[in-house]
């Protein structure tokens, strides 16, 4: 098959460079960083002053490939096509026009969802396709329902037959709407997705999966689809999403910080990741002969939480497509696709626990037989990615001590206030690996007067970045605190609900946000008191935004959950995205759909 062919030698090696490039510095940075800790505090003295060394080393050692990684970023965005791919580079060409040569369903699989919510972006997206031009025979967009509940159902075979009464009157070129719900929900998503390939596939080339908050535009897709008729070895290619559509003060706030410092991290992942690419679960197009032959998901040996039924189950398909051959690519820069996500703290911290699960599974996984390093690198990642949040609270734990024992605080200033040479190196290479991030993903920004302007321009930008970070300085403590317990009781066994998302603009009533807060308020309360009875005015100082973001967070939580607060920080200018300063047509018809008056 097409997908099997081996990638030429000359182009394998090019791959390897490009991954030297990142792994290299970064290993010798956290090598560095090691080196400079260890001769700035000199031979640990006794176990608790090691354990602080070694936990300091392991948590910098991920943060040191999170600042190559937006470095990296940041080159490949300045050398622009010279390193794109060859997808990348036929995306910018290829008009979204329907071609003939083939069939693609869009799929949309729901489970509980509101119904009038799904149908409404159905609705977008099937207007999108017919003004993008065609008869609309080349895709059909089809519901998939998992949903058990009979009063759900019955509110989808409603919308559904609105929106099928609205399509016969509504002009041509709109693609087929259909509908299909399982009396078996074996496999969840997953399970559903495969179900439809079996019983439709053979009817279609491509799918276009989507989720039940997913938004995108016909050209979007048509562009999609060309691309999968131009390259018959890409088995996957897959879209960034942004966030958008939501208006609760938390919500903006993160789609505007997703907007400013994703674009880095997503272009150093296409240049490195090359044909291993990753499958996110949505917004992406799949073929479907190659999906159905090889994307099976086993059973995990052991019981839950890791073994068992495969919750994150997006990641594992796409190593097994390219296991098999098939090359995964990646869009970093498609416009006009997007998805929604938790519009409140105490949300998203719930999706946390869920996806710490999932990806913990993959344990189970990365050692399977056939997949490549560039799959095994996206699984590690995931699990590395959760398993630092238990480092840097018991960094942050034994460091606290430790300088309320010594008087100084060593390891946790990051050489800040050491003295010698050896501190000044950590203390550099600290500050370069937390702050370039940031840093960089602002300059690339300030750079171009186009990226400016989508953010409202330059003073708002950075009067938005500004509060952003002050909020993500208190939010970080409870987010990593929690991570660290969703790991821990995840290797303790306990298994996680995957209920439906909760998708609204919901404003969270301070009962709930201190009672799922809880440990939040006593790990600040705990600091705290330890703070005062230390009686040292330089650790309570350096260790303030830790106690402040841990015992605010229930009024964070319910702070931030209010919608009328996220309007008014957007009539100020605020927090402001390219969705907001040029929004594409199909954003607005669907914020006018969730305001309409029910017909």
């Amino acid at each position: 098959m097409p997908g099997a062919d081996p990638a030429p030698p000359q182009e394998a090696a090019a791959l390897r460079r490009r991954r030297l490039a990142l792994a290299l510095p970064t290993v010798a940075t956290a090598l560095a960083l090691a080196v400079a800790a260890t001769a700035s505090i000199g031979v640990p003295d006794g176990p608790l002053e090691a354990a602080v060394l070694v936990l300091f080393c392991l948590a910098m050692a991920w943060q040191a490939y999170i600042g190559w990684q937006y470095l990296y970023g940041a080159i490949a965005a300045g050398l622009g096509a010279r390193v794109m791919s060859a997808v990348e580079r036929q995306a910018a060409d290829l008009a979204p026009q329907a071609s003939g040569r083939s069939r693609t369903a869009a799929v949309v699989a729901i489970h509980a969802e509101d119904a009038a919510a799904v149908f409404a972006a159905i609705r977008v997206m099937a207007r999108s396709l017919a003004r993008a031009g065609g008869d609309g025979r080349d895709l059909d967009i089809f519901v998939l329902s998992d949903t058990r509940d009979p009063e759900i159902a019955a509110a989808e075979e409603r919308e559904l037959a609105r929106i099928l009464a609205w399509r016969e009157t509504a002009g041509p070129g709109l693609p087929a709407i259909r509908y299909r719900r399982r009396q078996d929900n074996t496999g969840r998503k997953a399970g559903n997705i495969g179900e439809f390939c079996e019983t439709y596939g053979h009817a279609y080339d491509f799918m276009i999966v989507l989720d039940a908050d997913s938004l995108m535009t016909g050209a979007a897709m048509r562009r999609l689809v060309r691309l999968m008729e131009e390259n018959p070895r890409v088995g996957l290619i897959q879209t960034v999403s942004y966030a958008a559509g939501r208006d609760t003060l938390f919500a903006r706030i993160q789609q505007f910080a997703v907007r400013l410092y994703a674009p880095l991290s997503i272009r150093a992942l296409e240049t490195w990741q090359g044909p291993d690419g990753g499958y996110w679960g949505h917004n992406a197009i799949l073929r479907i002969a190659a999906f159905a032959a090889n994307a099976e998901l086993p059973v995990l040996p052991g019981r839950p939480p890791l073994g068992g039924e495969i919750l994150c189950h997006d990641t594992v398909e796409g190593a097994f497509l390219r296991r098999a051959g098939w090359e995964l690519r990646l869009l970093p820069e498609e416009p006009g696709t997007w998805e929604e996500m938790p519009t409140n703290l105490t949300d998203l911290l719930g999706r946390e626990r869920r996806w710490c699960q999932g990806n913990l599974q993959h344990l189970g996984v990365i050692g399977m037989a056939g997949l490549t390093a560039g799959s095994r690198w996206h699984l590690g990642a995931g699990i590395l990615s959760y398993l630092a949040s238990p480092v840097w609270v018991a960094f942050l734990a034994l460091g606290t001590w430790q300088a309320i024992r010594s008087g100084d605080l060593g390891l946790l200033a990051y050489g800040l206030t050491g003295e010698g040479s050896a501190a000044a190196v950590l203390a550099a290479l600290s500050v370069a690996v937390l702050a370039l991030p940031k840093l960089l993903s602002l300059g690339h920004v300030l750079l171009s007067p186009e990226r400016r302007a989508a953010f409202g321009g330059t003073k708002r930008l950075l009067a938005s970045a500004a509060l952003e970070q002050g909020l993500w300085v208190l939010l970080w403590p409870v987010l990593t605190l929690f991570n660290a317990g969703a790991v821990v009781s995840t290797f303790a066994g306990r298994v996680v609900r995957w209920d439906t998302q909760v998708r609204d603009d919901r404003r969270v009533p301070w009962s709930e946000a201190c009672r799922l807060q809880a440990d939040s308020l006593v790990a600040g309360g705990l600091l705290a008191a330890a703070l005062v009875y230390a009686g040292d005015p330089l650790l309570a100082l350096w260790m303030a935004p830790v106690a402040l973001g841990l015992l605010a967070s229930p009024a964070l939580s319910v702070l931030t959950s209010r919608a009328d607060y996220g309007h008014a920080a957007r009539r100020r200018g605020l927090f402001l995205t390219v969705d907001d300063t040029a929004q594409a047509p199909e954003l607005r018809d669907l914020a006018a759909a969730r305001t309409a008056p029910p017909a």
